[in-house]
């Protein structure tokens, strides 16, 4: 499968859960003095969230051309040094804007992943952030991964929800925990699972991060 049929059968996928196709926008966010570059797929969406835009539809996916070159998410200098950073991708993300939340964003990619892309349900790990009790539950109880491939990340940044489980488009704005999918390549690659100390190396790669979009942080915290 090449890249343009995992972007086809994504978008297919959320179009017939009731998602409207939404273009991606510009590199260069039109009315945003937050962001030099569009870093992530809910930069067009940033006034839905804050209540402040409203849409024709309450469920969007897209493939959204992205830059990270600078600023919170700055993937630059890690060019060249792992497999798996670029400056320039294309971010596939379905978002909701009052409709569903943790549950059916969680049964929506366990689904993608396991029944559409095919991947086996045993090579996939997830990550929750330490506080979020509902999303645990709902791997463990609902889609039904063992404990031992579900892992609490909390706090690791220095501050108050400075976590690689707490997701922030920049220094204020829109945030909140997520939970992140990983795949298992194997014993014979090097590297630890997420929150280890060997988690940079390229045994288990981040394949999806479901943002839940909570907060809105000011220029306090």
């Amino acid at each position: 499968m090449n890249s343009s049929e995992i972007r086809a059968k994504f978008l297919q996928f959320f179009e017939s859960k009731g998602h409207a196709i939404v273009r991606s926008s510009s590199l260069v966010p039109g009315n945003d003095p937050t962001l030099l570059f569009t870093n992530s797929g809910m930069v067009q969406f940033k006034d839905v969230f804050l209540g402040q835009d409203k849409r024709s539809y309450t469920r969007a996916t897209s493939s959204q051309r992205s830059v990270r070159a600078g600023g919170k998410h700055n993937d630059l200098e890690n060019v060249g040094y792992t497999a798996r950073h670029h400056t320039f991708f294309e971010m596939l993300g379905n978002f909701s804007f009052g409709d569903y939340f943790k549950r059916d964003a969680i049964h929506y990619a366990w689904e993608l992943l396991t029944s559409v892309y095919g991947l086996p349900k045993e090579k996939l790990w997830v990550t929750v952030y330490e506080e979020d009790n509902e999303a645990y539950a709902i791997w463990e109880k609902e889609i039904g991964v063992p404990p031992e491939r579900i892992i609490r990340i909390g706090d690791n940044k220095g501050t108050r929800y400075g976590s690689d489980n707490f997701w922030q488009m920049a220094d204020t704005g829109p945030c909140g925990p997520c939970t992140e999918i990983f795949y298992d390549h194997g014993p014979e690659i090097w590297g630890g699972p997420p929150g280890s100390a060997e988690e940079d190396g390229d045994r288990y790669i981040e394949i999806w991060n479901l943002v839940f979009m909570q907060f809105n942080k000011d220029e306090a915290g």
